[in-house]
């Protein structure tokens, strides 16, 4: 802590925990990393998850999956409206916390407009999707033929660093409209948005255990986030090839869905992200006499 040059006051630096299960976490290990600013400046520490901490979070993910694949349409765009209206609330608390870890005043303003705008995109797709990746379909028989999305369960989500904010929002957003539980893992700088942003998350009405964010050292979790055999789907922000071809052979060895996106989205507005993370599932319904 430091004296504030005003007052002769305390600095109360703030704690960074992970969001697991609905309750803000330490790590089972005890340990923590720091962060710096870009010049050196010490910002705080954040907790270090630890691949125990991944299988608790996957556990809550998996118990809270099923409530949320079955809440309506219409509640899950309420609630990822609310986090927009959250966001919006504390947006210059989140420009001050991304101008502290780099971004220039423009910048982080724009990001934090922008985080603010894709969770009101993707709250409006809630009740729309449906309606646009399922199908009747023609069959030369006696049936109704019909394909519905449905979600995939528990995905697994590394987000990148160079957007702090909008990265975790565009990746876990389409997620969980999808129906999804999500295990989101920030690292470095960034996971000091990342949980602030688990704080509007949960004063959202979103159901603990929905989002389960998780701040540590990529190369240390990814390898278990691909490998664990209770995890749907693995999408992840940036990484170099060698990274790519590891995690894509294993998650081919445990049959889970892998999408690598790169570290800067010309298009994050998208439902077809929404896609990736669903199944569809076809129906065959006799008809006639």
């Amino acid at each position: 802590m430091s004296r504030n040059g005003h007052n002769g006051r305390l600095d109360v630096r703030k704690t960074y925990k992970m969001l697991i299960g609905g309750a803000f976490v330490r790590s089972e290990s005890g340990r923590a990393l720091d962060v710096e600013a870009p010049g050196g400046r010490w910002l705080g520490h954040v907790c270090r998850a630890s691949r125990k901490d991944f299988r608790n979070a996957v556990v809550a993910a998996r118990k809270a999956a099923p409530g949320w694949a079955n809440t309506t349409a219409y509640l899950k765009g309420q609630i990822l409206y609310r986090a927009a209206e959250m966001l919006e609330g504390r947006a210059a608390g989140f420009e001050t916390v991304l101008q502290s870890v780099g971004l220039s005043a423009s910048a982080a303003k724009a990001e934090v407009a922008d985080s603010i705008d894709l969770l009101v995109y993707y709250a409006g797709w809630s009740d729309k999707y449906l309606q646009v990746f399922g199908a009747v379909n023609p069959v030369a028989s006696p049936h109704f033929n019909f394909s519905v999305t449905e979600p995939m369960g528990v995905v697994a989500f590394v987000a990148g660093e160079k957007r702090p904010l909008l990265d975790l929002v565009s990746g876990i957003a389409p997620i969980i409209v999808g129906g999804n539980a999500v295990v989101a893992l920030s690292t470095g700088r960034a996971a000091v948005a990342a949980m602030e942003l688990g704080e509007v998350l949960e004063t959202s009405d979103l159901p603990g255990g929905v989002v389960n964010l998780l701040c540590g050292l990529r190369s240390e979790l990814i390898a278990q986030i691909a490998g664990h055999m209770d995890v749907n789907a693995l999408v992840v922000q940036g990484g170099d090839a060698k990274e790519a071809a590891t995690l894509r052979e294993a998650c081919a060895l445990n049959l889970k869905r892998f999408f690598l996106r790169p570290d800067r989205s010309r298009n994050d507005e998208d439902p077809y992200r929404i896609l990736d993370t669903v199944e569809i599932k076809t129906t065959w319904h006799p008809v006639g006499g």
